[in-house]
């Protein structure tokens, strides 16, 4: 059976979310697709839901697998499918009108959701398959399966009465309605706050490249002639590590770190307090004293204690790493004159300062030898270096940009494996970050279903007819969110549940986070890493100094990360939150840390969309670290056997992590692929935190 047949459902000629999917890769019909199509789009979709979950209730005959499990996989194809496109543009390529969507369809869509996962005769059938399960016959994929639907409705509160059920649902309700506004507050900050720079007064200190996406922002909010930092990331870093204007880093880190947090309409201090204060009454209906412990329980860490001997190891290491860092910076700066004490506006600048002198390296030099398109084939090479697959760019498919690229994926037999589209580059419409997300998800269970998978990111754009040039950190979040692409991609399971990147939140950053190290061998970038101009390889030299140079800075970059882990940590280990200070509880959190005066946090609270934007990552921001210590112990693997694309090591890798999606707990899926659960030493050296570790003796 085709993918067509598969999702397509019921069919419409009036609304093309509801039509079927064209070209011969089945994909969304977006030239046609206005934001009035989807409310009715969503409300048919849902209706067709519903009835789908009437008939598995109402079935006369004893719950079975078939009947009641395998039905609800079947269930709510239409829905996954118009959601999936509304979300792929109110990510990546909004505006008022879907915003208006979001805001009216968020608070809805949660409750047809939990209305379902809350229905106790639903799940009195399942319960019942569960009962059941050892006398049926189900295989191991099967039973992960049904596993996974009852763990979810009875962390839903499926099993509660019906008074907890109705506040649940309400609560629900509220939390969808709260992240749609706190993230569409960021992207309005983001949007409408930017710093205009006028004249070479402005600009000193800045490459041609910083100058040139400064020009492109400028132009992209229609100001002509003129440059522009605008809050994104990528913007506003490489002018904190350039600028000679310390006032106006002042001015551009200040406004940075303000996103959400500017007072008016778009300030989102308020929103977050009642987010958790909402949590942590769910977590209690649920029966956990904490959200944080409901969280963690269905993860790999299953305790906030366990993320916390884990973070509280790290920390220390990487505070005496940032003080030493620090008082480098500090009297490099008195060297050149500045009679003041640095502050976090000045670590950037001071810091690329450092690295030139100790390691004879700079960012301008290396960006030099960074394209997108030869990193974009460089992640390419090697996918198919490892598993085989091939990339074959195709024009005509319909995208939701004139920017979005797509690549037809196939197998080392020349099947087709997937459809990858890369949306590069940063403009008003989208939000900031990188993230990978799918219009399809792989499965067998109705047929061959191959995979729509997308990445988003927001790198700038160069200067008309000039090849986009890439940060080293840009072009390894490139290499991260293609491993998420791969995870995608790859995946070989049965059944939509389990597919893909559907497994534990600090288990889904190990395909990601792995697929770095590539990027960072000498191997890979021998061959793409080659002169924007000259087409000549990066020099020896260089690429030893680039590389020498990689945790330089790390200790700052740790506490960063580390500080915003545990600040997400502490607002969801609270019992309750009423008249919550999100300000007061952020300070305090960091003054008992001892974090440095001089170093800010990754993500400040009001513009944390990671946590608030949405529950995917709440009381999980953790995870990224404790993926890290899978990753670093995952690439010795390789290293053990001697050759960076092993391939033993790759088909192991495929078979238990790339393809697996959720078929075993993430905890099983290690240990199939390693041989046992990795201790924290080889991240540690990785960062360059210890001395580091010989292989294999982690």
């Amino acid at each position: 059976m085709t993918a067509q047949a598969a999702t397509n459902g019921p069919i419409s000629t009036d609304n093309p979310l509801l039509a079927p999917w064209i070209g011969p890769f089945e994909v969304p019909r977006f030239g046609e697709i206005e934001p009035a199509h989807f409310v009715p789009a969503f409300e048919r979709a849902m209706a067709e839901h519903n009835a789908e979950i009437a008939a598995i209730v109402g079935n006369p005959a004893p719950p079975t697998f078939a009947n009641t499990i395998v039905a609800l996989e079947n269930s709510g194809r239409t829905l996954g499918r118009v959601s999936d496109v509304f979300y792929v543009l109110a990510g990546a390529h909004t505006d008022d009108a879907i915003q208006a969507v979001e805001r009216e369809m968020s608070p809805r869509l949660s409750a047809h959701h939990s209305a379902i996962r809350l229905n106790g005769d639903l799940f009195r059938r399942i319960d019942k398959v569960m009962h059941d399960a050892p006398a049926a016959g189900l295989d191991p994929e099967q039973m992960r399966v049904l596993e996974r639907y009852h763990t979810d409705f009875r962390r839903a509160g499926a099993h509660l009465d019906q008074a907890a059920k109705e506040r649940l649902a309400a609560i629900g309700q509220r939390l969808a309605s709260l992240g749609t506004a706190f993230s569409q507050n960021v992207l309005a900050d983001e949007r409408d706050t930017f710093i205009e720079l006028d004249g070479e007064d402005d600009l000193a200190g800045l490459p041609d490249f910083v100058r040139s996406a400064a020009r492109e922002a400028a132009e992209a909010r229609g100001l002509q002639g003129k440059y522009v930092v605008t809050l994104s990331r990528s913007s506003v870093e490489p002018f904190l590590q350039y600028s000679s204007r310390r006032d106006l880093r002042e001015k551009a880190f200040r406004a940075w770190m303000a996103r959400g947090d500017m007072g008016g309409a778009t300030d989102n201090k308020a929103i977050i307090a009642e987010m958790v204060a909402l949590r942590a009454e769910r977590a209690k209906l649920l029966g956990y004293p904490t959200y944080a412990d409901y969280r963690l329980d269905d993860s790999m860490a299953k305790t906030p204690r366990a993320v916390r001997d884990l973070l509280g190891d790290v920390w220390p290491r990487a505070l005496k790493r940032a003080l030493a860092d620090r008082d480098g910076l500090q009297a490099l700066a008195q060297a050149e004159g500045g009679n003041f004490k640095i502050a976090p506006w000045d670590w950037r600048y001071y810091a690329e300062k450092l690295r030139k002198k100790l390691h004879d390296v700079d960012e301008a030099a290396i960006k030099q030898y960074l394209q997108l398109d030869r990193i974009i084939e460089a992640a390419f090479d090697t996918a198919n270096r490892l598993f085989g697959l091939r990339f074959r760019e195709v024009m005509g498919v319909p995208v939701w940009h004139p920017d979005v690229r797509v690549w037809d994926v196939s197998d080392a037999n020349g099947k087709h494996v997937a459809l990858f589209f890369g949306d590069y580059f940063a403009r008003p419409s989208k939000h900031s970050g990188a993230w990978m997300t799918s219009l399809r998800d792989q499965e067998k269970l109705i047929g061959d279903v191959r995979p729509l998978i997308v990445n988003v990111m927001n790198f700038n754009k160069g200067a008309p007819g000039e090849p986009v040039l890439l940060s080293y950190d840009d072009a390894r979040t490139l290499f991260h969110e293609f491993g998420h692409a791969l995870h995608g991609m790859l995946s070989d399971v049965t059944y939509p549940k389990i597919s893909g990147t559907n497994v534990d939140t600090d288990f889904v950053e190990l395909p990601s986070q792995l697929y770095e190290h590539w990027f960072e061998r000498p191997e890979v970038l021998r061959k793409f890493a080659v002169h924007y101009r000259t087409g000549e390889p990066i020099p020896e030299d260089l690429l030893k100094k680039m590389l020498d140079a990689r945790t330089f800075n790390q200790g700052c970059a740790t506490l960063e990360y580390v500080a915003s882990a545990l600040v997400d940590l502490e607002f969801h280990s609270l019992p309750a939150a009423d008249e919550l200070d999100v300000s007061a509880f952020e300070r305090a959190t960091l003054e008992k840390l001892g974090m440095p005066g001089e170093i800010a946090m990754r993500h400040r609270s009001p513009h944390f969309q990671h946590v608030f934007a949405g529950s995917a990552y709440s009381a999980a921001y953790y995870s990224y670290m404790w993926s890290e210590v899978l990753d670093a112990d995952a690439f010795r693997a390789f290293e053990e056997a001697g050759d960076i694309f092993d391939p033993a090591v790759a088909a192991k890798l495929r078979d238990n992590i790339y393809a697996a999606g959720g078929r075993r707990s993430s905890d099983e899926a290690y240990i199939a692929f390693r041989g046992k659960l990795p201790s924290p030493e080889a991240l540690l050296a990785r960062r360059g935190l210890v001395d580091a570790v010989p292989a294999g003796e982690a």
